[in-house]
């Protein structure tokens, strides 16, 4: 069954932990039912026992009756059933008196303790939100602001090209220039005549028209934040005004015409907003400009003095932050840098917005990823809370049935049904109720790369698309992949038996140390294995399945996410395994050669696993049920997609028919490559989910048809696996494995510890402590990679890597080690160093080598 953990994410997060903490509010108002439940009955029970105490005072002031006869049989019948009375008001009060010690007090306690940690949760995670959203707005602007510096910078080397040419070069030979008399004319534009709307009006009649408007429109000051104080100021409203009573304006319409013009000859300009656009409108005001005070002949009223009042604020609310911050770096005359040229002063800051663009897509970064750890932490501890929260109603109803039940036996009927009611009543249902109706969405993180106005991916790792790293690598596969596989391979043979290596892919490791060893190696460059000998086995396998997840589009692309369903909900998908097959190979056909080449890397390490290891069908369920979503996502995650297992089934199909899907794919590959030219134009087309390099693409791809057809060199075939028609049995009894790898030979310096803490068990209505919580703890913000799932039909992978090994396969034992000193060399899931204790070993052959080695594709 999913968690929390991996079912309330979606893109913005906001809306996953949304719907998750809507669902948890409910929760707190059933609390508040089942609260109110048990405090009316128990004043119902208070009540009815009040009454029944007063039938026998009532009775006992009616004189000369029963108690006038004391022997008589009457009398006794009569006190028998008023003692009755008396004895079933005690009752029925102590009822009351049970429900509130039992129920209402310790509940109600508990429901306020429930409330207070839900909502502490969601105002943490919400301020994180908020946060990364805001960080995520100004890593917008600042791209944008560098992206137009830097097409700045390009405009005018390219105006400096073209302009200042040396005259030595030039193609025209050199001739006197011509001396040019430039004879001032006389300035007539005064004399213009000027269109205002559809009457055209002199030069004298402009004057008294606006002359006349600057006497009669109402002139004023308005404030604009941060800009300012604009003096001569009138509102659109009042200018439209005038305008219809003096100038003959028949309408709304024509009045804004006029205006519109007035602007156009110079005479108004809008303040305050974008634009220079005249409206009749009380909210917009205009300035009238000096120029209309030139020709009206009326004297400016100006300002000598301009005071401001900066307001005493830290800038978190203004979008351009510190009012004196922007104006404490506003140098108008340049004296910081007086010998600068425009053009040195382009590029610097072009440098400077790339550098603050680049420092926060870095802060964006490591804000997304510490959010990320908050929200696994939270959603861990809030399933606990609701599942206490489950258990503690089961307890209510519980205890509710118990009072009633220790004191009234006669209620048995009433209390035989409560007791089936809270029979009913199953906590791990109603979770996997809550998970299967209202989950959101897997854990799929959304990386905010770094943008290089000339493409280049040289600095950053994860979240590139696959096929520039790979280009920026030189290799058909990135290097981070062919690093982490190659590692992998030559450890396996430190762990202690083949249950552990297995264990590998399917631990939760805590995503905050996985964001620990992606910190060190997200650079660029091709990763240090001494970086990842400072962690454990699990968490470098933990690295590969995030970076498949953090790549932009998944490694099978979503583009055929609909051919890969129709594949497998065809009546005959389960039946005909060599028609599905078939189709696969088509479908993966179309995919680009870099996708293809690491999904045959992946899956040859996965498939070798499994058959050296004896994996059993559980194992190979439980690996492809965490490799689906690396392996194939949809372009969104809906509802119906999150309840498909087309991806598990594609990683099933992929394990048990590797050979046969690769060999093919590497077949079409060899013939679409050794054809002509032109004969290249029957391939399918690769799907590519970046086309920001398109031109860079293309003279990559016809460089490479030249150097095919003008044969200046060959490449060789991918290494094709060996046999693995043989099957060797489960591994059985202590160490002995079956994992044909050398080991180095050490000595072990600590026994193998447990991978995963175990949490103490609590009561229902017991409060989470800090460790139980996990959040004085962030390592327990597990990242469950692994989890089990439902089993299909198994699948095969193909060899990209040429796989070298010295040692033989051995069906006794994978590793053949035997005595102490080839024991483990990990405590606490920590690799440990350890001198060597076989001479020449220094020369010996450790492990298998994963090389980048060219493909047949």
């Amino acid at each position: 069954m999913p968690g929390f953990a991996d079912s309330f994410w979606s893109n913005d997060y906001a809306a996953g932990l949304g719907v998750l903490f809507g669902k948890l509010q409910q929760g707190v108002i059933e609390n508040r039912q089942v609260l109110t439940v048990a405090r009316m009955r128990a004043e119902a029970e208070e009540l009815y026992g009040q009454r029944l105490a007063e039938i026998a005072p009532a009775v006992d002031k009616i004189q000369g009756g029963f108690g006038r006869d004391d022997g008589a049989s009457v009398r006794k019948a009569y006190d028998g059933v008023r003692t009755e009375m008396e004895e079933a008001a005690k009752n029925h009060r102590k009822i009351a008196q049970n429900i509130r010690d039992l129920v209402v007090n310790p509940f109600s306690r508990w429901c306020e303790a429930h409330e207070t940690r839900i909502q502490d949760s969601q105002e943490d995670l919400q301020a994180r939100i908020k946060s990364h959203d805001k960080q995520s707005e100004a890593v917008k602007k600042l791209r944008s602001n560098y992206f137009n510096k830097c097409r700045l910078v390009e405009d005018l080397e390219e105006e400096n090209k073209l302009a200042f040419q040396d005259p030595e070069t030039s193609p025209k030979p050199k001739q006197p220039i011509p001396e040019i008399n430039v004879e001032k004319e006389p300035e007539d534009d005064d004399n213009e005549p000027y269109e205002i709307g559809d009457e055209t009006y002199g030069p004298e009649q402009v004057k008294a028209i606006l002359a006349h408007m600057l006497g009669n429109i109402k002139l004023g000051e308005t404030k604009v934040p941060i800009l300012g104080l604009y003096q001569n100021t009138s509102a659109g409203s009042d200018i439209v005004e005038y305008l219809q009573r003096n100038m003959g304006s028949s309408s709304v319409s024509y009045a804004e015409r006029i205006g519109q013009d007035l602007i156009t000859h110079g005479f108004l300009r809008l303040i305050g907003n974008v634009g220079n656009t005249f409206a009749n409108s009380s909210k917009m005001f205009y300035q009238w400009r000096p120029k209309a005070f030139q020709v009206a002949g009326v004297p400016e009223k100006k300002v000598i003095s301009r005071t401001f009042s900066l307001p005493a604020t830290d800038g978190t609310d203004s979008p351009v932050g510190a009012v004196s911050e922007y104006l404490a770096n506003w140098n108008v005359l340049n004296t910081s840098r007086p010998n600068e040229s425009p053009a040195e002063r382009m590029r610097r800051e072009a440098r400077e917005s790339d550098e603050r663009y680049k420092a926060a897509v870095q802060k964006l970064d490591e804000m997304r990823c510490a959010l990320e750890e908050a929200i696994l932490v939270h959603l861990k501890f809030l399933e606990r809370c609701e599942l206490d929260r489950l258990k503690a109603v089961k307890t209510v109803v519980l205890d509710f049935s118990g009072t009633i039940s220790n004191v009234i036996p006669s209620l048995q009927a009433t209390v035989d049904n409560m007791m089936l009611y809270q029979e009913t009543v199953q906590p791990l249902g109603d979770l996997r109720y809550l998970l299967e109706n209202y989950r959101t969405g897997h854990f799929a993180p959304k990386v905010v790369i770094y943008e290089n106005y000339y493409n280049k991916v040289d600095e950053q790792t994860f979240g590139v698309d696959l096929e520039p790293r790979a280009r920026a690598d030189r290799k058909r596969v990135p290097v981070i992949i062919t690093s982490l596989l190659t590692y992998l391979d030559h450890h396996y043979p430190d762990l202690e038996g083949d249950e552990a290596r297995r264990g590998v892919w399917l631990h939760e490791v805590p995503l905050a140390q996985t964001h620990k060893l992606r910190a060190k190696v997200n650079n660029g460059k091709p990763p240090s294995l001494d970086v990842f000998a400072e962690f454990d086995i699990p968490t470098v396998a933990s690295l590969l399945k995030l970076y498949l997840l953090e790549l932009p589009d998944s490694l099978v692309s979503s583009h055929v996410y609909e051919i890969i369903r129709t594949i497998y909900t065809t009546p005959t998908a389960d039946t005909n395994d060599a028609a599905r097959v078939s189709v696969l190979q088509q479908t993966l056909s179309q995919l680009r050669l870099t996708n293809i080449a690491t999904l045959d890397a992946c899956m040859n390490h996965f498939t070798r696993l499994i058959d050296l290891t004896s994996a059993g069908e559980d194992y190979v369920a439980k690996l492809a049920t965490g490799l689906a979503p690396c392996i194939l996502r949809p372009r969104t995650e809906t509802s119906l997609t999150m309840e498909e297992k087309h991806a598990y089934r594609l990683v099933r199909d992929l394990f048990t028919h590797k050979d046969a899907i690769f060999s093919e794919l590497k077949r079409m590959s060899t013939l679409s490559s050794s054809g002509s030219v032109t004969g290249n134009q029957n391939r399918p087309r690769a799907i590519s989910t970046d086309e920001s390099n398109r031109k860079a693409h293309m003279e990559e791809r016809n460089r490479a048809l030249l150097e095919k057809a003008g044969g200046s060199r060959s490449r060789g075939t991918s290494p094709a696996p060996g046999p693995r028609g043989h099957r060797r049995d489960k591994s059985t009894g202590g160490p002995e494995t079956r994992f044909p790898i050398t080991p180095s030979l050490t000595s072990p310096t600590s026994k193998r510890q447990s991978l995963g803490p175990i949490l103490p068990k609590r009561t229902s209505l017991e409060v989470p402590d800090d460790i139980s919580m996990g959040l004085s703890h962030p390592a327990d913000g597990n990242l469950n990679l692994g989890a089990p799932a439902s089993t299909t039909s198994p699948t095969p992978a193909d060899p990209v890597a040429k796989i070298e090994s010295e040692s033989v396969l051995e069906k006794r034992n994978s590793l053949g080690r035997s005595g102490p000193a080839h024991r483990a060399r990990f405590s606490e899931g920590r690799r440990l160093a350890q001198p060597s204790t076989t001479a020449g070993s220094e020369n010996a052959s450790h492990g298998v080598t994963l090389v980048d080695a060219p493909m047949d594709y």
